[in-house]
Formats: structure tokens, sequence, C-alpha cells
């Protein structure tokens, strides 16, 4: 009894050394987490590593989110738990079969021992609607159940983004060496006076890409497009032509363009959009909530919704590489220098690179949900729970969330890297912050360059003619570098503006 009595026992008669100990470590532990995540803002802020840092503070938006989900459930769970419905209401649309839910709710001799976890507060809500007849909307322990899903699936899916990222762009850190042989090669000065006529055949790029014209070309394209994401997805004459075409079209003026850094920023940019739980992902969990219906799996079936979805991301992806070589390959027999592509948005599907993010966002976000539901489950009820159904339904979902985190990782993802700078845009947001960083340090080192000129002006008279040559060029510098500065946010100011009319 004494055991029973005290599972009942409120703060009232718990001991203060109880309730401090237990306090100290919550709020040690929330402190702890909060600092390293601080530390890692500092640390990425100082680095200039701005997307990644915009990432971190995304993620502490969903902690937030994930707080105030808890607190509105703490607060009003004794409200909830005494909506009552009638019973009929709740045979219908259920996870289990009736005869699961009698066994549940008439448990045997051996484990009634169940019912000391009712809270109190519970044991009243049932009270209160058997007086009307009628069955509470929510049990107490189903609401704390739905709790921690709610945190579980945060948190996985965080975790997986962070995953895909980070191998994925591990797997694009690859081909920096690629990049360092191109740039090699571009400015060796033997041969920048030796243009060279070849076939266009004769490049690797269409070589490897183009299949031919007519129909069945475009089938043996698309096949060609399905089985080359999971095999050496890009290859070094893919990578050379598609930044050549980029830089052609956006940074003529710059042919020493880092490419590759700048699709790593772009990359790390698309990050905080990943990492994030948008409004429709959230809809699409009580939407499977819903249908979660005993006999139906729906868990099993909705596996195969990211794993299509990827499946036909990575196999777009592919063909607008073999419809850029196709372009080339049909406009020109003989090309004098290197092959050049022409990026354009209307390889993209509804012409919007953008909307392949959407995809790898909610594929990402379907089968953390998927993970996260099978260990909850199983953390939860147990693996021979009614809820987690028959084995020969679990290991195909479990195969098919591995592959997909896989090929997501190491295909999929650097494939969107390159291949979205394919579009007809560029995102200028990243040029405009890292060019506008430079010009206000070198207008801030002009302006040291002034102030220290004039300072050893006035104490060095015998050097004031030279100290006045400094002094003006300097100033010179600062004010060129300062109108510079004011003229690029003139003309974003003016393209906004063109925008908007």
């Amino acid at each position: 009894m004494a055991g029973g009595d005290a599972e009942g026992v409120s703060l009232e008669f718990t001991p203060t050394w109880v309730v401090a100990a237990v306090c100290t470590l919550i709020v040690g532990i929330s402190l702890a987490v909060e600092r390293l995540l601080h530390y890692a803002g500092k640390k990425l802020k100082k680095a200039g590593q701005k997307p990644l840092f915009e990432a971190l503070q995304k993620i502490k938006e969903e902690l937030m989110l994930l707080g105030f989900i808890s607190l509105l459930l703490t607060v009003f769970q004794s409200r909830i738990i005494k909506i009552c419905v009638k019973e009929s209401l709740t045979n219908h649309l259920l996870p289990c079969s009736l005869s699961d839910k009698k066994e549940a709710l008439h448990p045997k001799p051996e484990s009634t021992s169940h019912l000391r976890h009712l809270l109190a507060e519970e044991v009243t809500a049932v009270g209160y609607c058997a007086d009307k007849d009628k069955v509470p909307l929510l049990s107490l322990e189903a609401l704390h159940h739905l709790h921690i899903f709610i945190f579980v699936l945060a948190v996985v899916h965080v975790t997986f983004s962070v995953l895909t990222v980070v191998f994925g762009g591990a797997k694009i850190r690859q081909w920096k060496h690629w990049e360092d042989t191109v740039l090699k090669e571009n400015f060796d000065h033997s041969q920048v006076f030796k243009p060279k006529v070849t076939h266009v055949k004769d490049h690797d790029f269409i070589r490897n890409r183009f299949v031919g014209i007519g129909k069945s070309s475009a089938i043996i394209g698309w096949l060609h497009s399905f089985s080359k994401q999971f095999y050496g997805s890009v290859t070094k004459s893919d990578y050379v032509a598609l930044r050549l075409g980029f830089i052609t079209t956006h940074c003529r003026a710059n042919p020493k363009f880092n490419f590759h850094k700048y699709m790593i920023r772009a990359l790390e940019d698309d990050f905080k959009k990943v990492v994030g739980i948008s409004w429709y992902l959230w809809v699409f969990v009580v939407v499977f909530l819903l249908l979660n219906i005993n006999g139906w799996h729906t868990y099993f079936w909705i596996a195969f919704v990211p794993f299509i979805l990827l499946l036909a991301v990575g196999t777009k992806l592919e063909h607008i590489i073999i419809q850029l070589a196709h372009e080339v390959a049909e406009k020109h027999i003989a090309i004098e220098g290197d092959l050049v592509v022409q990026p354009s948005d209307d390889h993209f599907w509804f012409h919007r690179p953008k909307i392949v993010l959407f995809f790898i966002h909610f594929i990402l976000f379907q089968n953390a949900f998927e993970i996260a539901f099978f260990f909850w489950i199983w953390v939860q009820y147990g693996f021979d729970s009614c809820i987690m159904g028959q084995v020969r339904y679990i290991v195909p979902r479990l195969i098919i969330g591995v592959f997909i985190q896989v090929l997501c990782s190491y295909s999929t993802l650097p494939l969107y890297a390159l291949v979205t700078q394919m579009g007809t845009n560029y995102k200028k947001s990243i040029f405009d912050e890292h060019f506008q960083a430079k010009m206000v340090g070198w207008a801030q080192n002009a302006r040291k360059k002034v102030h220290n000129g004039g300072a050893n002006g006035s104490s060095h008279d015998g050097s004031s003619g030279a100290t006045a040559n400094a002094t003006a060029t300097a100033s010179t510098t600062a004010t060129a570098a300062t109108s510079a500065f004011k003229g690029i946010q003139l003309a974003k100011l003016n393209a906004n503006q063109n925008q908007q009319s």
C-alpha cells in the first residue's frame, strides 16, 4: 500500500530535496543545450557561415514551437480529458481492432497493476463522463503518448536533415579537385592562344549524355536517367560542362569564379529551409494519423510515397543534364574552344527549379516521420503491439527508409546542388552578401589609412608631401568604395521596385 500511495503523492508532500534535485537536473540540461546552441551560433557567425547560422536559428524556432506545443498540452490536458462523447463514436476508425481494444480495457488479473498508473485526475475525468453515460474524448495516457510522439518526430526530422546535408556536402566537397583542375587548365598560358576546333560528339559530356534523336531515344534517355542516379550520378565532364554554362551565363566577366564554393554556399542557404517543419508537413502528419486505420496498413503504403518521389526527382535531375547535352548536340556539329550549355528554367517542372527543393524537403520529412513512428510505437507499446502491424509490413518499411536516406544523401542532394544552378536565375543574395561585406571592409580600411595618414602628417613635417599623397589616395579609395557600396544598395532597391511593379 505504501508503494501505491507514493504514486499519488502531490507536490505538497514531496520532500524538498527531491523537488530541488529534479529542478536542478532539468534546468541544468536545458541551460547546457541552450549554451551549446549559442556557442555553435557564435562559431558559425565568426566563420562567416551565415546560411548555417540561419539554419541553427531555424532549429531554435522549431524547439520553441515544440515547447509551446508541450505547454498547451500540459495546461489544457485537464480540460481535454473532460470532453465527453458517446462511446459509439470511439468504436470507429481505430488503429487496432475492437477485440484488441476490449482486451486492453479489460486486462488479465496479473496485469491489473497497470491501473495503478492512472492519475487521480484521469480517474476523475472518467467518472465525470460516466455520470453522463459517455466516455472521455481522449484519455490522459493517450494525450501523454501523443505529446511524446510530436517531440520524437521533430527531433528525428532535424537529425535526419542534418545527416543528409552533412553526407551530401561531403560528397559535393569531393568535387573540389575538379574545380581546382579546371582553374589550373584555364589559366595555363601555354594553352591560352591555342583554341582548338573539335567535333561536338568528341566531347566527353556529349558522348556520355547524348543518346540520339527520335521517340526511341527519348525513352532510352529517361531509362538512362533513371539508372544513372544509382551509380556515378555526376561525372567530371558533367561538372565541367555545367560549371562553364553557369559562368558564361551569369559571370562572363569573371572566368576565375569559384563555382564549387558558390554551390556549397547555395546548398547551405537551402539547408535552413529543409531543416524546418512547415505547416503543410504538419497537415500531412494529421492526415496520416487520421488514415492509420486497422486493416488499411497505411503506414506501409505511405512509405512508398517518398520512395517513388525520390526516384522521380533523381530521374528528372539526371534527365535535365541529358537535355542540356541534346541542345548542344542538335545545334552544333563542331565547336571551337570549350563546350558551353545554356541554363534555362524550361528544363524544370513547371519552369520552377525551387520545386525540387520542396520535394526533397517533403521526402526527408516523410522518411523521418516513418522512422520516428516505428521507433515510437516500438518503445511505447512494444514490437508485438497491434498498432505495429505484421512483420511482413515492418521489414520493407525499414529497408525503404534506409534506402531513401542513403540515396538522398549521396546522389539526389548532390545532383540537386549542381543541376538547380542550371536555371535562368541565380542566388543573388549570396553574391550581394559576400561582395557587400568585402566592400564595407575595403571602405573601413581606406578610412583608417586616411586617419593614420593625417596623424603621421601632423607629427612628421619632413614627410608632409608623401603623407599628403597617401592621404589623398586613401581618401579617393574610401570615396570610391563608399560610392560603389551605395550603388549596390541603389541597384537592389531599383530591382525590388521593378519586381513590385
